[in-house]
């Protein structure tokens, strides 16, 4: 059947823009997507939900022999990424890194690395950062103290002002090149995915709990034919706990009128999944991949340095489920056939770029394009298996696409 109507809810990583950032990209981003396919979708402004906790907006678009209403549900907590800010900068470096030795010396780290070796640098990146400041500060310190020396100045004296300087450089190579290095933002995710992994985060269990809630809520009630859960970055392993304990809730979740679809891309689930603590959170992993009333595709790319590539998120946690397996489907998305070929030697190296490109518009129409997932006319399971026929109904000539469509309607 064709998605004429679509219920989306989107879980975003940790990250500390919120709605705001979000609406004002899906806006720039399905403009874009309309020029490429032809279409003029619109979209409403964002409504608050009255507990603040979530914002929604519609969005219609039409094609030839096609009409979606699509409402696009961003589920926030950016306000809990926020206080994490707020601890002050040395206690989160010495925090961060003790975490970072504990992974390195529990072997974890090396389980990242044979996991996606590119991970496994990344999830370093930002101590090679601090290093690199530590050396730098160190030298100015070094060429001061040289200095203070050769104009006489005393021992004493000379000392304590070149550690004033080797602590004022530092400081201020932190704070002036956060902007260019995120060392401290992706220091603080490190301290986070440590403390959610380890149950020590009470402010996120609830603000799940609450999610878990709400969609059991929208299952029950929804008229959509597709439900659609997103989790892009760490929204991966958080969509994938806050759907669990839906279905604890409610195991009839996925048998009510819309059919629910996950969706985890650019996913890092192994961040929790490879703690020695997370012996429940692979269990959830397991429950979802023996469901047969839920579809669970996780998409990834070799490109995304911030995702695991290739990964098995239910072999790769040493799960056995056996012929009762029923997701996730993997999808490999190559990165390279969704941007414009001028400009994909430079957007490759924006990391960051890069590991949004999963919920961002396309520069080249391909069966792997976010805005078709979420406003278009076919489901995301059928669209996964039939990928040929999905383009063709956006981009095929008219009897390409009534082929397409007489095939999608068969499956």
């Amino acid at each position: 059947m064709q998605v004429h109507r679509r219920h989306v809810i989107f879980l975003q990583g940790y990250d500390p823009r919120g709605i705001a950032a979000y609406y004002r990209m899906f806006r720039t981003e399905l403009k874009k997507f309309g020029a490429l396919y032809g279409l003029s979708p619109s979209i409403s402004r964002p409504q608050e939900t009255a507990d603040g906790l979530a914002a929604k907006w519609t969005i219609e678009t039409a094609g030839e022999g096609w009409a979606t209403s699509t409402q696009y549900e961003f589920l926030r907590w950016e306000d809990l990424v926020q206080q994490d800010r707020t601890m002050s900068t040395w206690r989160l470096i010495s925090q961060s890194l003790m975490i970072y030795l504990w992974i390195v010396f529990k072997g974890i780290l090396a389980k990242f690395s044979k996991a996606h070796w590119r991970f496994a640098v990344f999830i370093t990146y930002p101590y090679l950062v601090l290093l690199a400041e530590i050396l730098l500060s160190m030298a100015l310190a070094g060429l001061a103290k040289n200095l203070g020396a050769a104009v006489g100045l005393p021992d004493a004296a000379n000392i304590a002002a070149s550690l004033a300087i080797f602590a004022g450089v530092l400081a201020a190579l932190i704070v002036k090149a956060e902007s260019r290095t995120y060392m401290l933002y992706l220091m603080a995710d490190t301290i986070f995915t440590y403390q959610f992994g380890h149950r020590q985060r009470k402010d996120w269990d609830a603000r799940i709990e609450h999610f878990a809630q709400h969609l059991v809520n929208v299952a029950k009630t929804s008229t959509a034919d597709e439900l659609l859960i997103v989790g892009h970055s760490s929204g991966s392993f958080l969509g994938t706990e806050i759907l669990s304990r839906a279905l604890e809730i409610d195991p009839a979740l996925g048998r009510h009128h819309a059919r629910v679809v996950l969706l985890t891309v650019g996913g890092n689930l192994p961040i929790i999944g490879f703690l020695p603590v997370s012996a429940p959170f692979r269990e959830n992993l397991r429950r979802l991949a023996i469901n047969p009333d839920i579809d669970w595709i996780d998409g990834q790319s070799r490109k995304d340095v911030m995702n695991f590539f290739p990964f098995d998120p239910i072999k790769g946690h040493g799960l056995e489920v056996g012929d009762a397996r029923r997701n996730p489907t993997i999808y490999y998305v190559r990165l390279r056939d969704l941007i414009a070929p001028e400009r994909y030697n430079l957007f490759r190296w924006h990391f960051f770029r890069v590991h949004f490109q999963f919920v961002m518009a396309n520069d080249q129409a391909n069966a792997y394009d976010y805005f078709m997932m979420v406003c278009g006319p076919i489901s995301l399971p059928q669209r996964i298996r039939n990928p040929e026929e999905a383009l063709a109904v956006a981009t095929g000539t008219p009897a390409a696409r009534e082929a397409a469509w007489q095939k999608l309607l068969a499956a």
